[in-house]
């Protein structure tokens, strides 16, 4: 139970005390606004079934009570069919958890460093597939591995013989992965335990393994960071940060003319010169009409530019917003427990169980053929438009846009 003189919101994700200069968050719970535990247990009937409706509107006005977050989340990213019950989210749980193990036994039989606790920061093999014979180059890796335990992983290595493609392409990405994960929200307490560090690192690994057109990019570490904080399990944190790169992978996707967030930045350029031409013009003079200093901030969703409590509660307002009771059916047709994938659950989709962006995307289907924008883009030009007046004062350079756009 929690109240008006419930523990503040930071407190849940605690910052080491020598990290003095942490931006403290805005978000505030707020009762009878917040999603609380109570009226989120209040909204299952007794066999389990959600009804999710009642839940989005409260957190668009007040976001989710940080100690129910993981489940709620679990829920607005798709991971579970609200028309479920409790039953047979949990048999889907159980067959989704021993999915992620094979996986992640995949990976520890192609490399031993997976699954065993540590991770590396160096490279292990070379362009062409050749071990790094040099056992030191895993001795500076921070991760723990002797020189001894070095060289037993460079001779599994070679007894392999000759790695096909995937293998080369997913080991190469295994030392860029642990150089991000010590990088990412190294302020929290939580990462201050090399478990929780090695538990980031397994999972992107996995990851990178089983998606063979995307992988690993930079940028990962941050989205999948708060579902290992969130959720205990942690076959339950890689599901719900693939759910999450379903929605976010096309920002990674790279050809050799462009990246896949190109798209939305070209949008977010169309949109601010409509409502604000004077601004538009005052950024391409400053050299920004790419808008690639919003770069960042649309391909992991804020990460970067707001506090951690702020990010997970901008996430789960956007979430809430584009909810789309379809998520479930078009993201596990293919793995429903018992592939009963026969469609026999599908229901005409009701409008009162979707978010209100959603609702809104559906009244203009019929007026545009083109697949809707994601929310980030327009939350991107509104600040842009709140900004303007200082932005058309004060930047002088494209570093300054970024700083006045996310000032207080």
């Amino acid at each position: 139970m929690w109240g008006a003189t419930s523990q503040p919101a930071d407190s849940y994700y605690e910052v080491r005390p020598e990290c003095t200069d942490v931006p403290k968050t805005r978000f505030k719970i707020k009762p009878g606004k917040t999603l609380s535990a109570r009226k989120w247990q209040a909204t299952f009937t007794s066999e389990g079934y959600l009804d999710i409706g009642k839940t989005l509107s409260r957190i668009q006005r007040g976001g989710i009570h940080p100690s129910i977050r993981g489940e709620v989340w679990e829920f607005l990213l798709g991971c579970y069919d609200p028309k479920s019950t409790f039953d047979e989210r949990e048999q889907l749980r159980q067959h989704r958890r021993k999915q992620y193990y094979q996986w992640k036994n995949e990976c520890h039989e192609m490399f031993p460093v997976v699954g065993s606790g540590k991770f590396i920061t160096a490279p292990v093999i070379t362009e062409d597939g050749q071990p790094i014979q040099d056992p030191l180059v895993l001795q500076e890796t921070n991760s723990g591995l002797s020189a001894s335990s070095s060289s037993e992983i460079v001779k599994e290595l070679a007894s392999h013989g000759p790695l096909d493609k995937k293998v080369i392409q997913w080991m190469l990405t295994l030392h860029q992965i642990g150089l991000d994960v010590v990088r990412t929200d190294r302020t929290l307490v939580f990462y201050e335990k090399q478990e929780n560090l090695s538990k980031l690192w397994d999972i992107l690994a996995v990851y990178a393994w089983i998606d063979t057109d995307v992988g690993y990019c930079q940028g990962m570490s941050d989205l999948c960071s708060p579902m290992i904080i969130l959720l205990d399990d942690e076959a339950d944190a890689f599901w719900c940060f693939e759910r999450l790169m379903r929605r976010l992978r096309g920002n990674f996707r790279c050809t050799e003319s462009s990246v896949g967030v190109e798209a939305q930045l070209s949008n977010l350029a169309s949109i601010t010169q409509v409502i604000d031409p004077k601004l538009h013009q005052h950024l391409e003079t400053l050299g920004g009409g790419d808008y690639l200093f919003a770069f960042r901030m649309l391909m992991v969703l804020f990460r970067r530019e707001f506090s951690f409590c702020d990010s997970l509660y901008l996430w789960e307002m956007m979430w809430a917003l584009e909810y789309d009771p379809d998520l479930f059916s078009l993201y596990e047709e293919a793995e429903l427990v018992g592939d009963k994938a026969d469609g026999s659950k599908a229901k005409a989709k009701s409008v009162r169980q979707c978010g209100k962006f959603e609702r809104e995307n559906m009244k203009n289907k019929g007026k545009n053929s083109e697949a809707p924008l994601p929310i980030s883009v327009f939350l991107v030009a509104s600040v842009l438009k709140d900004k303007s007046s200082k932005l058309l004062q004060e930047a002088r350079g494209l570093d300054d846009v970024v700083k006045v756009s996310l000032m207080s």
